[in-house]
């Protein structure tokens, strides 16, 4: 008895240096792997980071080099009664409006595709199709094949079914018809990945909530939708409200190329990136680009702190 505990006490002295070399040599080929990574991400996102918050406080005017520093200047530029702060006060408005319109679409779609008994694999599909397809892309299919403003246009051709007259669609005119291209591209583009999102929020509550709410009495429908499911939710649709408020505030693409730098619905991005390259007013390019950041993640912190994003549900 004593011998193998003699041998077991020795074997463990002889193994026990080995679990810090072990540890070593993982962490070593941790770093092998993920530096190239870590590299990347401070050369090509954080440095820049830093050095557009470092421009934003000098005039640099055809220059990327900080020097001539003039404090906040350039945000107070930015803030007073101008285009900048137009755009942000258009696109305030836009996100209240897109952001709930997109969510009762993507949460109806997702209700009525988990109870459709069969061939859920195809539906799912043919909404989410549209999400692969670039907004650029599809910028170029609404504006030359849809909402083109002549009678060749699909939207035209079937108003003049009806007797309609052609609607100047993307003309920046009133009534500002190229709201209707922008939301109907945005909704087609959108509504289909935050489906997806909502649908794997539903297959993941139990049904068993759902027997115990019938045995309770509670109706199928509304009852059962606002005391169940809603609640059940709550961490899905608080990713969902933070995202399409994020999105709402970085769009580009398809005003850029529905409207260019039209004064009418031009979205921040779209004025600092005239201001920047355009004008190679980086100074100001860089404050607003600072100002939008901020006031995306002061939005979107609190939508966070109303709708309790991160706290376990009840």
């Amino acid at each position: 008895m004593s011998s193998s505990t003699a041998t077991l006490e020795a074997s463990a002295v002889r193994t026990t240096p080995r679990r810090p070399r072990r540890m070593k040599e993982a962490t070593r080929a941790f770093w092998i792997f993920m530096a190239p990574f870590v590299i990347g991400l401070l050369i090509f996102v954080y440095l820049p980071i830093v050095w557009s918050v470092v421009l934003s406080f000098s005039r640099a005017q055809n220059t990327v080099t900080p020097g001539d520093w003039v404090g906040l200047k350039n945000y107070v530029d930015l803030l007073r009664p101008g285009p900048f702060l137009n755009s942000l006060i258009t696109f305030t408005i836009f996100a209240a409006f897109i952001v709930p319109l997109t969510f009762a679409l993507s949460l109806g779609l997702a209700l009525l595709l988990n109870r459709v008994p069969v061939a859920k694999g195809f539906f799912r599909s043919v909404f989410f199709l549209p999400t692969a397809c670039s907004y650029v892309v599809a910028s170029l299919v609404w504006k030359l094949s849809i909402f083109n403003g002549v009678r060749f246009g699909l939207a035209n051709t079937v108003l003049s079914w009806f007797g309609v007259d052609n609607i100047p669609w993307l003309a920046t005119t009133s009534p500002p018809w190229y709201w209707m291209v922008i939301v109907t591209l945005r909704l087609w583009i959108q509504v289909g990945f935050y489906m997806i999102l909502f649908l794997a929020g539903l297959q993941s509550i139990s049904p068993e909530l759902y027997e115990a709410a019938e045995i309770d009495g509670a109706k199928p429908g509304w009852q059962t939708f606002r005391f169940i499911t809603l609640p059940q939710l709550r961490a899905t649709s608080v990713a969902v409200l933070l995202l399409l408020l994020i999105n709402a505030y970085q769009a580009f693409d398809e005003f850029f190329n529905l409207l260019g730098n039209s004064s009418f619905a031009r979205p921040p991005l779209v004025y600092l990136y005239y201001t920047a390259q355009g004008n190679q007013d980086f100074g100001h390019g860089s404050a607003g680009a600072v100002i939008l950041a901020l006031l995306i993640m002061i939005l979107t912190l609190a939508q966070g702190r109303v709708f309790g994003f991160g706290r376990a549900d009840d």
